[in-house]
């Protein structure tokens, strides 16, 4: 994989550590959950997960920017390049703290403001997904047992799995009506919640997934792995989603019915 290769290597290894610290303290008696001032919790394995990771970063690419979740930004150490690593240590904290599997150390890298490369490790589910820009997406339980992943090929929106996130998030943006007109106009509708219903659409056992805003390190790994499964992922206004931006993502044919349905209102097809 030309270009990316040694990056994709490295953020394989990142996720062998990540996943090692991760593991050894997924339901542990003794894990420690405080909450940030956002009121949403982090657990002593989320600093953990980061901090290892950064660590790491300094002395394999000491010229790229850090960006992560639990310590925010961070410029190279070896002087300001245009590329930059955006770390989500554990995505899903609230399945981890209570013991939920779902949960994933999420590893993007960056050129400039473009995620060329993504890396989704879930530990607790054995599995991981991996994409770079041009070369398509995999998954398999590591880099040497892989195989390449597509969107459906899913064309009406009466057949489509949906998968959404955050109900009271949509209700804060006005959209929870177009969601729920959404839900009930598809064949299936589940919340899968945080980058599971992502990599699910990658690997076309779903046909869309919708957040209402997500942080950067929340979407960055996923927007290469998405794109390069051939499915299609944008904001409200069709551009790639951003930090505090909607996520709206689907196999690709039907993104102009979810775009419509979630900005105007309105879903085509029959009601269930």
């Amino acid at each position: 994989m030309a270009g990316y290769a040694d990056d994709l290597a490295l953020a394989h290894l990142l996720a062998d550590t990540a996943d090692s610290i991760s593991m050894s303290r997924f339901r542990a008696l003794d894990l420690v959950v405080e909450s940030k001032p956002d009121l949403t919790p982090v657990s002593d394995a989320d600093k953990a997960v980061e901090q290892a990771i950064r660590s790491t970063l300094t002395r394999a690419r000491p010229r790229d920017g850090v960006l992560g979740e639990e310590f925010g930004q961070s410029p190279a150490p070896a002087g300001a390049g245009s590329r930059r690593w955006v770390i989500d240590p554990i995505d899903g904290t609230k399945n981890f703290v209570r013991g939920v599997p779902i949960w994933g150390t999420l590893i993007a890298l960056l050129e400039g403001d473009t995620p060329v490369a993504g890396l989704v490790s879930a530990p607790a589910l054995g599995r991981r997904w991996w994409a770079a820009r041009g070369h398509g997406a995999y998954a398999g339980k590591h880099q040497h047992a892989a195989t390449r992943i597509n969107v459906s090929g899913v064309r009406r929106w009466a057949d489509a799995s949906f998968c959404y996130a955050s109900l009271d998030g949509w209700q804060q943006t006005g959209r929870l009506d177009a969601v729920i007109d959404l839900s009930l106009a598809a064949w299936r509708s589940r919340a899968y919640g945080d980058f599971y219903g992502y990599m699910l659409l990658a690997e076309g056992a779903v046909d869309a997934m919708v957040e209402p805003e997500l942080s950067l390190w929340d979407v960055a790994a996923l927007i290469p792995i998405v794109n390069e499964a051939g499915g299609t992922i944008t904001d409200f206004t069709g551009r790639p989603p951003a930090d505090k931006t909607a996520s709206i993502a689907s196999n690709g044919t039907l993104h102009e019915t979810l775009l419509t349905a979630l900005t105007t209102g309105g879903v085509s097809g029959p009601r269930r």
